[in-house]
Parts: C-alpha cells; structure tokens; sequence
C-alpha cells in the first residue's frame, strides 16, 4: 500500500522524487543503438549470453501479498513483456523492443504498443498511458529489479508447475 500511496503521490506532484537504482546510472553512458536492441525471445537470450535466461519472474517485495508475475514472450515475431498480478488479472501488455542500456535491459513503448487490462489502476493508465519505459536489472542469477517511473520491485524465477499431460489424460 506505501508504494501506491508515494505512487500517487509522485503522480500528483506532492512528494519528491527519489530515484530508483535504475534511475542513478551515470550520465557518462552512451546512448543506446538500434543495434543494442532485440524483438524475439532468441535473440534476447543471445544477447544477454543466457540460454536459460527464466521468461517468467515472480514479485518478492509486494506489500499486498498478491505478487505480479513479468511474463516475456514472442508473439508473431515481437517480444511482449505481460505484467500479471495474482488474483486480479492483467495489469498491462508492452510489445515492442527490448534494448541493452548501461547495466540494465529497457523494454520502451509507445502508447499503441501498451494495452491495460482489467488489474491496472487509473494511476498507471495515466503515467504510463502516453508510453514510457521499464527497465529490468538482473542483480544476481536468481534475482532482478523491475523499475518505472514512481516503481520498481524485486522478482525471482518462477516455479511452474509442470504441463505435461499425465499419461492417459484425457481419455475416458
């Protein structure tokens, strides 16, 4: 609840801004390339040198004990970063570009490449309704840092449950 309230907060121009440790990378940094940027699950993989790079990852630092899970995935040849929260459904869809930025991965979208769903609060539509950015920063092989304007949180690896059918599913 804190961070929705500072969220709101930031939002309305109440309370100042403290960057998150995605915002404080030095100024010095050289500005990213088209050809830092990727749009399929493969080459994301390649470009961050982790075939076993996890797609979905799991909230650690919710303070509502309802965790939103970051799922990334190809769809039609573009990469597409879905932002689920328990119990509530989609919070919003990005599709578009995942590029190299300094020390952490930027997913950047416009507003034709975000759709909100049924989970998203009015406050997001609005900061983030025009575009904008995430950034994700792996911090350890088990841990990554999920950041926009006025959020960020901490994920770990998901555990899926396993798909494959028992034998003899299905059959009467």
């Amino acid at each position: 609840m804190h961070r929705f309230l500072r969220l709101i907060c930031v939002c309305l121009g109440l309370m100042p801004v403290w960057p998150s440790a995605a915002q404080t990378q030095p100024a010095a940094q050289a500005p990213v390339t088209a050809a830092a940027c990727v749009s399929t699950v493969d080459a994301l993989k390649a470009m961050l040198d982790d075939p076993a790079f996890p797609l979905q990852w799991d909230e650690t630092t919710m303070d509502d004990g309802l965790p939103l899970r970051v799922a990334i995935s190809e769809q039609h040849g573009v990469m597409s970063v879905a932002f689920v929260k328990t119990g509530k459904g989609l919070w919003a869809d990005i599709t578009g570009e995942v590029c190299q930025g300094g020390q952490a991965l930027e997913i950047r979208f416009s507003a034709k490449q975000i759709r909100f769903g049924p989970a998203a609060s009015w406050v997001l539509r609005y900061v983030l309704g025009d575009g904008g950015k995430f950034t994700l920063k792996r911090l350890s092989a088990r841990q990554l840092e999920v950041a926009t304007t006025g959020w960020s949180g901490l994920f770990a690896p998901a555990r899926l449950a396993a798909t494959a059918p028992s034998e003899g599913a299905g059959k009467p």
